[in-house]
């Protein structure tokens, strides 16, 4: 090995492992995912970068330790406040032929064209009864309180901060974001507010439904396509109304896949990645 190259491998390896250190001894989800946040966006990129495309290989071989503590990494990238870095990491990862970390914050190129409005103070705000049109702090009021018989309009609302407020709210289900997730044509910023609540995307449904909407954000569904278990990256892969750089990228994380004596579990609730 080049003598030159060789302290630069160390020190990415000894640094993915201080991360993935520092995020399992974070019992709470928020606490690794502001621990990651820091680290994304105080240190410089092409220190963070190496270490982290040596994490997202460990984890795409199966590593324990790494898949656990990705889950935190992936919420921390969906984050705003991560998304300059993000951009970086991108640019990082194609230059220096960082693969592992390339296939996990790809943008995968342009969204199918959907048609619905691109702006939601235009889109059909639902009736709620009320013999008029609510405003917009009145519908995030109301997002906010535990109220089922509001919840089917709130589903249909078309503004992004409805949807914030209400994924919060203790009354929604899983069934109701899977409505969300699943709808068919989707608002790519309400795709977006489900992919940034680590609430939701850590179930494997959610997650599922999230990567296999052709109106999800690309780079987001990229990145959580690193968190498929084998049997949903084929779903993935086979599904025809996804992107094809998303069927393409699916393919390439199962090629990378360890082979296995029993197939990966596929249930609904992937207790392995919490």
């Amino acid at each position: 090995m080049d003598e030159r190259v060789a302290p630069v491998i160390l020190d990415a390896r000894a640094r993915a492992d201080s991360m993935v250190r520092g995020v399992r001894a974070l019992a709470d989800e928020r606490l690794r995912i502001a621990y990651l946040v820091d680290i994304l966006t105080r240190l410089p990129t092409s220190d963070v970068a190496p270490a982290l495309d040596v994490w997202c290989a460990r984890a795409e071989q199966s590593e324990e330790a790494a898949r656990e503590a990705l889950v935190a990494l992936v919420d921390a990238l969906a984050t705003e406040a991560a998304q300059p870095a993000l951009q970086r990491l991108r640019e990082e990862a194609v230059g220096e032929a960082l693969l592992a970390l390339d296939r996990l914050v790809r943008n995968a190129g342009a969204p199918r064209r959907n048609m619905l409005p691109d702006d939601p103070n235009e889109a059909r705000i639902p009736d709620y009864g009320r013999g008029r049109q609510l405003t917009l702090g009145e519908r995030k009021s109301l997002a906010r309180r535990p109220d089922r018989a509001s919840m089917d309009r709130l589903l249909a609302d078309p503004h992004p901060d409805v949807i914030r407020g209400l994924l919060a709210n203790p009354m929604l289900t899983e069934d109701d974001v899977l409505r969300l997730a699943t709808k068919r044509p989707a608002r790519p910023d309400t795709l977006l507010q489900i992919a940034r609540s680590p609430r939701w995307m850590h179930r494997a449904r959610i997650r599922r439904a999230i990567v296999l909407n052709p109106d999800t954000p690309p780079e987001i569904g990229a990145t959580f396509v690193g968190l498929l278990l084998r049997q949903e990256l084929k779903l993935v892969a086979e599904a025809s109304n996804v992107t094809p750089a998303i069927r393409a990228l699916c393919r390439e994380h199962l090629e990378r896949r360890p082979p296995v004596d029993q197939p990966e579990r596929f249930d609904e609730t992937d207790e392995s990645l919490h």
